[in-house]
């Protein structure tokens, strides 16, 4: 039986670029499934495809058992969409901001206004309730605008990217808020370049990469397909960097990762223990000391370089990226309404 969010053979071009090349996702009821992949791998047109916002040029999908191409409407009925930038109006107030929501979703004021409150106390914002959203640091923005995605308690939520930017406190809040929502039986669809975001939240997770799913299954399953143990050093010597990885390759069962502004070489392993004791004595036979050495298992960082040949935080172009020019350029149209015009967000995206 497919589940909440289930999608078969996406398929979006803007001209020469295939943002999404046949991708299929589905997301069983009260589940988190965490959609990794780099700038421009087509994370963000696969949710606007999936919230209504653009068209696919073929394929189907379905969200809460609703077809999102022949009723798309009742689609943004049974959805909240907390987008990559915080939409909401700088010049209401958080309180004014969650009223509106809720009357645009056809609440009478007065539920409206409860609904506000409740929400204000949930993000901690209920102190900032009265104060225009304009004078919101940025952490406080991403949850009002989280918070208006939520005003009608929505079965399923999308959300893409929404710890970008955020401060170590706030998106600890953010994600505790997140593991409530599922909890209580919502569905989501999160984006994320943060590997320890989707190691902590999503059931299941898929490897997306130049528009098609390169890798799926839970977080174990994916470091298990990585295989094997890692030895991390970090010398003290930079300038013994080089000599350094030599000695760890010819224990590595694969690529070493040099990482040279931190002094840290990292390099697949098997044998546990007993090899790392052989490597650190062939490091102190060359002469090379060592601040730090240990032994630890793959990492979901270890799973998306070995997948896509690059880490997830490095950007290969600037399609994701506030005012670029590719099919996943932000248009800032994220709202908790799951309202949008399909052409105008196609004729920003590109």
């Amino acid at each position: 039986m497919p589940g909440a969010i289930h999608a078969e053979g996406l398929v979006k071009t803007f001209g020469d670029v295939r943002a999404l090349d046949g991708v299929d996702l589905d997301v069983p009821t009260g589940t988190v499934l965490g959609l990794l992949g780099p700038n421009g791998a087509g994370k963000t047109t696969a949710v606007r495809v999936l919230t209504t916002l653009l068209q696919p040029d073929s394929g189907t999908a379905h969200v809460a058992g609703i077809d999102v191409l022949k009723r798309p409407n009742e689609v943004r009925r049974s959805i909240g969409l907390s987008g990559q930038f915080a939409a909401v109006d700088e010049y209401l107030t958080g309180r004014e901001n969650l009223q509106m929501v809720g009357q645009l979703y056809q609440l009478s004021a007065r539920v409206a206004k409860i609904r506000a409150l409740e929400l204000l106390e949930r993000f901690h914002l209920a102190d900032a309730a009265d104060r225009p959203a304009k004078t919101y640091s940025g952490g406080m923005r991403r949850r009002l605008d989280l918070a208006a995605a939520l005003v009608v308690s929505p079965p399923v939520m999308f959300m893409d990217e929404p710890t970008t930017g955020l401060d170590p406190r706030n998106r600890q809040q953010l994600w505790e808020v997140i593991e409530e929502l599922v909890s209580g039986g919502t569905t989501l669809l999160l984006t994320t370049q943060y590997l320890e975001e989707a190691d902590r939240l999503a059931h299941d997770i898929c490897v997306i990469d130049h528009g098609k799913v390169i890798a799926r299954g839970t977080s174990d399953q994916l470091k298990a397909r990585t295989g094997g143990e890692r030895v991390e050093v970090v010398v003290q010597d930079r300038d013994l960097l080089a000599t350094a990885t030599e000695v760890m390759t010819g224990f590595a069962k694969g690529e070493a990762k040099v990482e040279r502004q931190m002094r840290r070489i990292t390099v697949p392993v098997t044998g546990g223990a007993k090899l790392l004791a052989e490597v650190i004595r062939e490091l102190d036979t060359r002469g090379i000391g060592i601040d730090d050495i240990g032994l630890r298992r793959p990492t979901l960082d270890d799973v998306f370089l070995s997948l896509t040949g690059h880490a997830a935080e490095e950007a290969d172009s600037d399609e994701e990226t506030p005012g670029g020019s590719g099919p996943d350029a932000a248009t800032g149209t994220g709202t908790g309404t799951g309202t949008g015009n399909g052409n105008e967000t196609e004729e920003a995206a590109r």
